[in-house]
């Protein structure tokens, strides 16, 4: 199992380049993909690789899955299947939540939140998988959000000089 091999793909992340609210086209990390025959143990080690709590799973081009860390504990361990010989299109979680690269990252979170999702691919306007995020990245922008707007608040308060 080889990242650069048919079965997986690493698709490209966008640079990060915040505003204020920035949409997901700005703020996604790079996806790895692989395909509905890729076998779970290869998927795992290919998330064990990058790092990564899901896979999205391709054909032709399509977005047709996710497989995540919460597919491996249910669909695999827990119903003793073979991760060896288990295919992605026996365990993946489809039809997959996704959205679009125009969403902000207030968007995504509210959307994850209700879903209860961790992960979650974002789409072009045609419906090509453009990256995956997951909670733990929009709730690392939020904290940061958050805590630069209680630095400037505190600085507006503790002003000195004229008008302080």
């Amino acid at each position: 199992m080889i990242l650069g091999s048919r079965e997986f793909r690493i698709l490209p992340s966008s640079e990060k380049k915040f505003g204020c609210k920035p949409n997901l086209g700005i703020f996604s990390c790079p996806v790895v993909t692989s395909t509905p025959r890729t076998t779970v143990i290869d998927a795992v080690h290919a998330m064990d690789q990058e790092g990564i709590g899901a896979v999205a799973v391709m054909q032709d081009g399509i977005l047709c899955g996710i497989f995540s860390e919460r597919d491996v504990m249910l669909r695999v361990v827990l119903e003793h299947r073979d991760p060896k010989t288990t295919r992605m299109k026996e365990v993946m979680t489809s039809p997959v939540e996704t959205i679009p690269r125009s969403a902000t990252v207030d968007d995504a979170l509210k959307h994850m939140l209700e879903k209860h999702i961790r992960h979650l691919p974002v789409v072009t306007r045609d419906g090509r998988l453009a990256g995956m995020i997951s909670i733990r990245n929009l709730l690392h922008e939020k904290v940061e959000e958050l805590t630069d707007q209680l630095d400037s608040l505190e600085a507006y308060f503790t002003a000195d000089g004229a008008g302080g």
